[in-house]
């Protein structure tokens, strides 16, 4: 067997002026680097469809659902999500958020699955943030528990900034259980109150890091017995991340991914990762620190299959 795992080509099909931060043709490197590396078999890749906008009006406010998708949304609100609209914006937004929703359908049925986008834990109910229109992984979770697949989910989210959106989405709802560990003087600048949030200094480093994860994640796990975790591994937390203000190298990406991988296999509990964040002008180091997750997937979930 190998890791399942989900793409679209409309992830990086997203022109964008050269000057812009966001990293779009990242999800395409990743994806060629994977099956050269034999990290991925495409025999193994699902394609997602476009979500239903039904889903969406289930998490999203409807308004703002059709006034993105018809590009009629208020300039200070498009300009507040940080992409010019565009009708490949909507065609990547609509498979890309859909694509965490298949994600979870295959985590639940293999045990692990990675989608190669993805984590936009910075959109709230009515508005988009830092480059995050529709929330996939709050969207995902709750597809989960009205499925009736599932009980309850744990949002693990390793991102180097603050969920945000998550935060204010899942507020109040007791079958989701949000943790965000990031760095505390960061994006966003007004922080939401998650289920668990660890604010980490500037320049944390990888022991103080992943000693954080391993305490953590299985204190979540025994508190709340969830049936699924879903996973945002940012990579903004890497020492060169140009939005990021930690000091962990590519071994501690690594070694996080392991942890998680490792502790959510112990327990038996299914496992969706999304690849979350990173930001960087270097297209080469910006693979090789998301890769760091499929490597860990394949060490840490195969090699004890």
């Amino acid at each position: 067997m190998s890791i399942p795992f989900v793409y679209h080509a409309s992830y990086s099909k997203l022109a964008l002026p050269s000057t812009h931060r966001f990293p779009t043709t990242k999800y395409h490197n990743l994806y060629q680097h994977a099956l050269k590396q034999h990290l991925l078999f495409e025999r193994y890749r699902h394609i997602p469809s476009p979500i239903s906008i039904d889903m969406l009006y289930g998490v999203h406010c409807p308004q703002y659902v059709d006034q993105f998708i018809n590009g009629t949304l208020d300039h200070k609100v498009q300009r507040r999500i940080g992409f010019p609209w565009s009708t490949e914006l909507v065609t990547r937004t609509l498979h890309a958020v859909n694509g965490t929703h298949l994600c979870v359908e295959l985590a639940l049925k293999h045990g692990i699955a990675v989608h190669l986008t993805g984590g936009y834990h910075h959109a709230h109910y009515d508005f988009g943030s830092g480059f995050c229109i529709f929330n996939d992984l709050v969207i995902a979770a709750k597809s989960a528990i009205e499925s009736g697949e599932v009980d309850k989910v744990l949002i693990f989210d390793c991102d180097v900034h603050q969920g945000d959106g998550t935060a204010t989405l899942t507020q109040g709802d007791p079958n989701i259980i949000n943790c965000s560990i990031h760095c505390a003087k960061n994006f966003p600048s007004r922080k939401q109150q998650s289920d668990y949030d660890i604010d980490l200094d500037k320049g944390c480093t990888d022991t103080r890091y992943l000693e954080h994860i391993q305490q953590i994640l299985p204190y979540l796990i025994r508190l709340h017995q969830p049936d699924l975790i879903i996973y945002d591994a940012g990579v903004d937390i890497h020492q060169d991340d140009d939005l990021g203000y930690f000091s962990i190298s590519n071994q501690g990406i690594l070694d996080r991914d392991k942890q998680v991988i490792s502790i959510a296999k112990m327990h038996n509990i299914p496992l969706a990762a999304v690849i979350g964040g990173g930001y960087s002008r270097s297209e080469t180091e910006l693979t090789l620190r998301h890769s760091q997750l499929l490597i860990a997937a394949n060490e840490s979930w195969l090699s004890t299959q």
